[in-house]
């Protein structure tokens, strides 16, 4: 079964972390079949200034919008 790796924003909390376990471990069930204790979810925090979008740190402030 597969091991999953989940890479977010740091600040979520782990009831929230908890729910997304299960709810992916779930998925994995019914679209691979298997057990849910074969699934394995893993989750990496990761600061806004260590991800970029488009070249952009997310810790930087957002560009002012075209127009204004």
């Amino acid at each position: 079964m597969p091991t999953l790796h989940v890479e977010l924003f740091e600040g979520r909390t782990v009831a929230q972390k908890a729910a997304l376990a299960k709810e992916l471990t779930e998925a994995c069930v019914r679209v691979l079949g298997g057990r849910p204790d074969s699934v394995d979810v893993i989750f990496r925090d990761v600061a806004r200034h260590d991800w970029a979008t488009g070249g952009r740190l997310w810790s930087e402030p957002a560009p002012p919008a075209e127009g204004s």
